[in-house]
Formats: structure tokens, C-alpha cells, sequence
């Protein structure tokens, strides 16, 4: 059987999408919502905090990207808060504005459980490219998350671009080239500071909480070379985690429900809710 080529962002907008169950402000600014998926149920029902990828951009979709595997995972029993958040290009997006709304809607979840049937034991934060950045971002504490941040049960990155230093040097131009890391870690402005130590997980480590890196082998936006190169320093540093690195999947198969490569990332992140 003849390999399907990878699809894009374009083939997973264009199917039907089902709607979230709420809408849900986690800040007074346009951008600091989430849309809440809610399983039939009693529940208390373990979550997903979900975060959409994008080149952290304005003017790529937001977090619709992420509705065809937020309704399967509801489906299969698991809550999601899929964030949506302020980009580059957004009034305040980029340095400090993404990190903060980010951090700000990941905490959130102490409100939701507050209303909603929501097990804070069970959570797990996922993201997708961008989002699997600010994923394994969110999910330690760090100088931007506050002084009581909200720490998950485990995270996920999905095509993460999860060394940020490293991608400005050596990564695809596909998100606009190293000009979108400097706006994203407010390179101008920060011209003496280490611009990484505070934004990218890879300064971070260890992140002391079980991850997975997945990467897609066909993936041409986060070469899978980004995650094995991010898994060998993580596991000289310490921290239990995986790496998995998908045959036959590009960049957006980690995130279709329909592909083969989704079958491996919904089990790896119901074991984490476990």
C-alpha cells in the first residue's frame, strides 16, 4: 500500500469540526479564553489542558487546530481545556504576553474544577509545535509561571520546538526563521539577558515530571532530529521521559484522529491520566 503524503493544517480545517461544550475567559483581555470539552457523565473526568501550535503567529490559526483531537479525546472519556492565547503579532503577544497568558490559563484549572466535574490529580498538559514549546514550558516552575503555578501530572509535546535556541540556529525557516524566536523571547528588548533561560524548555532541565517527546520521521516544519537531540539532554540531565518518533507521520498527523500516528499518542496520554 502506497504511503499517504503528509497533510497540512488546510486538510484538517477544511473537515467537519464539532463545537466545544463552553467558552470560558480565564483573563479580562479578547484572547485569554479556553474552550472547555466535557465527557458524558459524572465524571470527575481526567484532563487535557490542550495548547495549539501556529509559529506562536497571529496570523496562523489559532486554537481551532486542535478541535478534531479534542473531540476525540472527549469521546474517549477525557476532559480538555484547549487554550487559546495571545501570539506575535497580537497587542502584548510574544515576550512576556504569550508565556503569562499561557501560564495564567494552565492555572485555570483550579477554577474549572470549581464548576466542573474535573480530576486535578489527573491532568496532563499536551501541546502541538509551538504548543509543544509552551507544553513542556507550562509544566515546571520557571521565573514567568508565578509564585504558585499549577504542575501536571505529566506533559506531552507533539512536535514540540522545545530547544529554542537550537531552532533559531539550525530549524526550517517554516515559521518565518530565527526573526520569530528573537520576537518570541523578546530578543531586542533583552539584549543582555540569556533570552532562553526563562522560555525554552531546554534551559529549563530538568523539568523533574514524566514527559514524552513525539515527533513525526516525515515532518519537515520540527525535524525529528529537534526532539532525539532534546531527549539525549533531558536524559543526561535526569528527568523520566520518552522519546517517540513516529514512522510515516509529518507534522500535522500528530494531531488527526484518522491517522495511524494518533492511535499511539491518544494511548501514550490516557496511560499518563491513569
Amino acid at each position: 500500500m502506497a504511503e499517504r503524503a503528509p497533510i497540512s493544517f488546510s486538510d484538517l480545517l477544511a473537515r467537519p469540526r464539532d463545537a466545544a461544550d463552553a467558552r470560558i475567559a480565564y483573563g479580562p483581555l479578547d484572547l485569554q479564553f479556553g474552550e472547555l470539552w466535557l465527557p458524558t457523565g459524572p465524571g470527575p473526568h481526567p484532563l487535557v489542558v490542550m495548547i495549539h501550535g501556529g509559529c506562536w503567529l497571529a496570523d496562523l490559526p489559532g486554537l481551532e487546530l486542535m478541535d478534531q483531537a479534542c473531540a476525540d479525546l472527549k469521546a474517549s472519556g477525557v476532559a480538555v481545556w484547549n487554550l487559546e492565547y495571545r501570539r506575535i503579532g497580537h497587542e502584548g503577544g510574544g515576550y512576556p504576553g504569550t508565556f503569562q497568558d499561557v501560564a495564567t490559563g494552565v492555572n485555570h484549572v483550579r477554577g474549572l474544577a470549581r464548576t466542573y466535574p474535573l480530576d486535578l490529580k489527573r491532568v496532563v498538559v499536551a501541546g502541538h509545535s509551538a504548543g509543544g514549546h509552551l507544553a513542556l514550558w507550562s509544566s515546571v516552575r520557571g521565573p514567568l509561571r508565578g509564585p504558585d503555578p499549577f504542575i501536571p501530572k505529566g506533559a506531552v509535546s507533539l512536535a514540540g520546538i522545545i530547544d529554542l535556541a537550537a531552532y533559531h540556529a539550525t530549524g526550517p525557516d517554516a515559521c518565518g526563521g530565527p526573526g520569530t524566536i528573537e520576537a518570541l523571547v523578546g530578543a531586542e528588548s533583552r539584549e543582555s539577558q540569556d533570552v532562553y533561560a526563562d522560555t525554552s524548555p531546554l534551559a529549563l532541565l530538568p523539568l523533574a515530571l514524566p514527559y514524552v517527546v513525539i515527533s513525526g520521521a516525515l515532518d519537515p516544519i520540527v525535524p525529528s532530529r529537534f526532539g532525539a537531540a532534546f531527549g539525549a539532554a533531558a536524559k543526561a540531565k535526569g528527568d523520566a521521559m520518552s522519546v517517540l518518533d513516529l514512522e510515516g507521520a509529518g507534522h500535522f498527523e500528530l494531531i488527526d484522529p484518522t491517522a495511524p500516528a494518533w492511535v499511539v499518542i491518544k494511548a501514550d496520554i490516557k496511560s499518563r491520566l491513569a
